[in-house]
């Protein structure tokens, strides 16, 4: 009876240990995505800064998969809807920055992004290509969304890709492959799960 309460009452905090670690998981997830935001370059020609923080939210998801990595996004959203520092220091952060800027749809879009680069990884073997593959569907899905908001902003889809595609596209093509490229290279670390 006492072995029987003993080896209860071990899979219970195995369980709780477990679940402390999945929402430590997440929420340090989405405070690197904050982190990579602080990495910005405004443009002159565009309200829409460069910034490392698509980076951040490709690599959250192909590393933690489609449910964690939709979950830290989720979070990391509800983070600067409030009011915490975590959105590019160029906006207006809080809600407006979330609800009315210029970097509105692509904002509202990473959660699913994360699903969907989390999705692609976790369905196949785990290697460079489908990582990018999950990296560059990611990113379409990102700058319809943020593309489709900046065409609502200005009135104009001309507008929207001269502010938020064209100066884009060479740097969001490195930041899905080094993204890639390190997902993929933590899958091959000895004790990963394939």
């Amino acid at each position: 009876m006492a072995k029987v309460a003993l080896q209860t009452l071990s899979t219970q905090q195995s369980r709780g240990f477990e679940a402390v670690r999945q929402v430590a998981l997440v929420v340090g997830a989405s405070l690197f995505v904050a982190l990579c935001a602080r990495i910005t370059i405004p443009l002159p020609f565009t309200p829409v800064p460069l910034t490392v923080q698509n980076f951040g939210v490709l690599l959250v998801g192909l590393m933690l998969g489609s449910k964690r990595g939709f979950a830290a996004l989720a979070l990391y959203l509800a983070e600067g809807a409030i009011g915490m520092p975590v959105f590019n220091p160029t906006g207006m952060g809080g809600v407006a920055q979330l609800l009315h800027g210029a970097t509105s749809g692509f904002l509202l879009a990473y959660p699913l992004v994360a699903w969907i680069a989390g999705y692609v990884m976790e369905h196949g073997r785990k290697s460079f290509a489908r990582a990018a593959v999950g990296g560059l569907l990611g990113e379409i899905v990102l700058f319809t969304s943020g593309l489709a908001w900046l065409a609502v902003l200005t009135h104009s889809v001309a507008q929207a890709f001269r502010w938020g595609f064209y100066w884009f596209m060479f740097a969001e093509i490195i930041k899905v492959m080094i993204a890639a490229g390190i997902a993929a290279q933590w899958q091959r670390r000895p004790g990963a799960s394939h």
